[in-house]
């Protein structure tokens, strides 16, 4: 047990050492200073999760019972990768132009965002991963009961271990693969720990290598004269089984959800497969370079009925190298490990983005995008999708008892996940492939499996008894899941994907054939297949009824309010408009949804951004777009809706202005009417009281408070007069800023005390994170924007019970300070003229003054080098305040 006892010591340590790798890799990345995470080195270690603990423990065990057999499993991945250009250049750039987040989004994604058909798809992906999670747990199972010293056969029970592994995993994948929502969905400290866990898996396998051969062996001469006389160097292979293993293991690389995460989903760089075309290739090379000696070896010197799946543990433990068996440990727990941590990534992605949010939108109707944080339930069904994930592959372990070959597992979740290959590679390559044939294809092929080699797999009087395995159901023999149709096979793999696969795809062929795609499948179809020409091609949204403010509303729950206003900034710049809501053109619309399928998946991004449009479907031109027969008409069609399209948002842009020029007019009346009072007032009170200090004859009491008046008069008209030079000083340029460092929390509570709160109703709540920050800039001038804003919530904010909340938001390359308060908020009409200097909202009574104070802002921010600016959506009145970087990293 004290053995023991240190390799769980150690193995804790290299738990606690990849948290500090996915810690602080995702901290690098949140920094932006993630560019060595995006290496192509990077990228082809994390396409290393292929070699599971199946390869690190399960290929001596499958070149022990089956020989060079073993190398089918790497030879199908590696010409794969050396012909990328052809299939996966494609889906990296597909998954890139239409921002899929699964195998399943992008397969729903092609056949018109279907998802029925994405739920499908997700389903097969649980269920036929669900052995290979297996796979993982029995694999450490057995390798610490190794390290215990219990007698290690293929028959050994479950135990506690694979259960507390199971946890653990879990803990793991939902702190670093779930912590918040990307629009991107990558992972970058699940990646470089996955990268790292390459690295100590291939340096295990090579040292145990190197070990077998000259620590046990001899050296080269005498090792290779053992293997030319074992069984396992006889070329003695069926054509057909060689042919089969090479098909599974080629379409895995393409169909596991953990392999397309990191291959697709995770690609920060099309470019990055040109260098894993050949370094993936190699690192494959290296891995199944000692598979043979150890094989032989371990078959030569370990005792007759020790399993061959944990040669490359016991042959260091025989030896006495303890070092080297807890390396050989590391290394395939590192195997394990990466392997069942992104896959659960990527399958509570697709549970969540296909099956529990479309179930709670629809259990929400139209509130769903009004009422509560999508954010959260998304984040929710993720990290109990994992769990259930995990909990999935713990219960096969358990049911069948870990009592198969490693290899066996391996082959039944191919064979599980290779159902999906006809319609992925029917959609990126053929544009006659409709929803109909993909989801039959799918279905016969499941079926099929399951019904020939899945269910099988559980053994006897789990879901098939003896006698129905012998004799098929109902005694009809022809449909013995491993003899279907009568056709007996020695093979059931073979036999499984043969059958499977061969109906899967002719019921896909044929019933694309007999069905006719949707428009928007069409459409989706000639972007998919056409990708490198069209892939910056507009989506099909026509122009529709909602409003910017409501899409806004709806992606801050889904993105998030600081990643949702930025987008809606940005779009609303390159539109010439300023604030935060711009035109809801096509482009625009498309490029919502696309950052909303980061993060929900295409499938309901479509149908969330379809429910505020009012269900808007695909428009005459779309469909023009995709009839090949049409495409001149097609091409002289665009043109006349682009300048359609044009004039009518320029004829849009001219209405606006016109109705500000009215607005602004209106003010200025408004304004020059009320300047003339507030100037009458004061001088006609100074003049009167002037009047009668003059006259004389009064007592010391009057004179005090005449005296008092006219003071006090003379102030409120020069507080007017220099809001108005102040006004003049800063439009013209004339002003000289007094920069020097300072805490911005000492800033606002300067400007909490000027605004006069102490004795009002209001009541201003802080958030105390990054006050502490030193800025560089005028203080003053800053203090006085502030104060113009705590002042405004105090007029203006009509709530029972008045509240401003004052919090500061880190937006990347800018600092945001935000003062949102808990009324009504500026009617839609007059945001548009609230920055102003004849702007006034509300009556005169509410607001008091000339209604310079936002515009003084306006041009204090922009001498600060800032922004400040109106935030709709917020439910009462919002600024948000812009400080540069330059002038927050300026004052530390």
């Amino acid at each position: 047990m004290g053995m023991l006892n240190v390799l769980v010591t150690v193995s804790l340590a290299y738990v606690t050492f990849l948290f500090m790798v996915a810690f602080f890799a995702d901290r690098a990345a949140a920094r932006g200073r993630s560019k060595w995470l995006q290496s192509p080195l990077i990228y082809t270690l994390s396409l290393s999760i292929y070699c599971t603990a199946w390869t690190f423990y399960g290929a001596v065990g499958y070149a022990a019972r089956s020989g060079v057999e073993f190398l089918t499993i790497y030879l199908g991945p590696s010409i794969v990768m050396i012909g990328w250009w052809l299939i996966l250049r494609k889906l990296v750039r597909i998954g890139r132009s239409q921002r899929v987040t699964s195998i399943a989004d992008l397969i729903s994604s092609r056949f018109g965002k279907s998802n029925s058909l994405a739920v499908v798809v997700t389903v097969i992906a649980v269920v036929g991963t669900t052995p290979y999670i297996a796979l993982q747990l029995q694999s450490v199972t057995l390798a610490l009961d190794a390290f215990a010293g219990e007698e290690v056969t293929p028959s050994v029970g479950p135990s506690a271990t694979a259960l507390w592994l199971a946890v653990g995993l879990a803990l793991f994948t939902v702190l670093f693969g779930t912590r918040n929502l990307d629009a991107n969905e990558r992972h970058d400290g699940v990646v470089m720990a996955i990268a790292v866990e390459a690295v100590v898996k291939l340096v295990a396998l090579v040292a145990v290598g190197l070990f077998v051969i000259w620590g046990i062996g001899g050296g080269i001469g005498p090792t290779m004269e053992r293997i030319s006389q074992s069984e396992i160097a006889r070329w003695d292979v069926s054509a057909g089984r060689w042919m089969g293993l090479m098909f599974l293991s080629s379409a895995a690389l393409l169909t596991l959800p953990r392999m397309f995460q990191v291959m697709v989903v995770e690609n920060e760089d099309e470019r990055h497969l040109a260098t894993a075309s050949w370094a993936f290739p190699a690192y494959l090379l290296l891995m199944s370079l000692f598979v043979v000696p150890i094989a032989v070896l371990g078959l030569e010197y370990m005792p007759d009925g020790a399993n061959p799946d944990l040669f490359v543990l016991t042959l260091p433990l025989a030896e006495g190298r303890n070092t080297l068996a807890m390396l050989s440990f590391l290394g395939g727990f590192s195997s394990a490990t990466s392997m069942v941590i992104v896959a659960a990534i990527a399958l509570s992605t697709m549970v969540s983005n296909h099956i529990v949010m479309p179930i709670w939108l629809s259990t929400q109707g139209s509130t769903a995008m009004v009422a509560g944080d999508v954010r959260h339930v998304v984040l929710l069904s993720r990290r109990l999708s994992i769990m259930g994930v995990l909990t999935l592959g713990y219960l096969y372990h358990h049911t069948t008892g870990g009592g198969e070959a490693l290899a066996s597992i391996g082959l039944i979740s191919f064979a599980g996940v290779a159902q999906t290959l006809p319609a992925l590679l029917g959609g990126i390559f053929w544009r006659g492939a409709t929803r109909v044939g993909a989801l039959m294809g799918m279905v016969v092929g499941f079926v099929l499996w399951a019904y020939t080699l899945f269910m099988p797999s559980f053994g006897p009087e789990v879901f098939m008894s003896e006698t129905f395995l012998r004799e098929g159901p109902f005694g009809w023999g022809w449909l013995r899941p491993e003899a279907l149709f009568g056709i007996a096979s020695s093979d059931p793999v073979v036999h499984s994907v043969v059958w499977s696969m061969s109906l899967n795809t002719f019921t896909f062929f044929i019933f694309s054939l007999i069905s006719f795609p949707t428009p928007l499948e069409r459409l989706q179809g000639a972007q998919f297949v056409n990708v490198f020409d069209h892939s910056a091609r507009p989506g099909s949204w026509s122009r529709g009824l909602a409003e910017a403010e409501d899409l806004l509303v709806m992606a801050q729950r889904i993105l998030g309010p600081s990643e949702a206003q930025s987008l809606f900034r940005s779009e609303a710049v390159s539109q010439g408009i300023t604030g935060y809501l711009p035109e809801t053109t096509p482009e625009f619309l498309q490029r919502l949804e696309r950052e909303m399928a980061g993060s929900v998946g295409a499938a309901t991004a479509h149908a969330m951004v379809g429910q505020i449009l009012g269900r808007a479907s695909v428009t005459v031109e779309d469909l023009m777009a995709v009839a090949d027969e049409t495409a001149q008409i097609m091409e002289y069609s665009n043109q006349l809706e682009a300048k359609s399209a044009e004039l009518t948002r320029t004829a849009r842009q001219l209405r606006a202005a016109n109705e500000k020029l009215t607005q602004m007019s209106v003010q200025k009346d408004a304004f020059l009417s009320q300047i003339s009072h507030e100037l009458r007032t004061p001088m006609t009170s100074i003049r009167a009281f002037s009047e009668i200090l003059r006259d004389g004859g009064l007592d010391d009491a009057a004179l005090a408070k005449y005296a008092g008046i006219i003071h006090d008069e003379a102030i409120r008209l020069t507080r007017l007069l220099d809001d108005l030079l102040d006004l003049s000083v800063l439009e013209n340029g004339q002003v000289s800023l007094n920069e020097r460092v300072g805490k911005i929390g000492d800033v606002l509570n300067q400007a909490v005390a000027a605004a006069g709160i102490e004795n009002s109703r209001l009541r201003v709540v802080r958030s105390k994170v990054r006050e502490d920050l030193m800025i560089y800039t005028d203080l003053d001038r800053l203090s006085q924007v502030f104060i113009n804003l705590i002042s405004n919530a105090l007029k203006y904010c009509d709530a029972a019970r008045p509240r401003l909340e004052v919090s500061i938001r880190d937006l990347g390359d800018t600092l945001a300070i935000d003062f949102i308060d808990n009324g009504s908020g500026i009617p839609m009409a007059s945001q548009d003229v609230i920055f102003e200097k004849f702007s006034r909202v509300g009556s005169d009574q509410a607001a008091g003054g000339a209604g310079l104070g936002l515009a003084i802002c306006r041009e204090i921010m922009h001498r600060l080098g800032g922004t400040v600016s109106y935030l709709p959506g917020q439910g009462g009145g919002a600024f948000r305040v812009i400080l540069p970087v330059t002038v927050v990293r300026s004052g530390r």
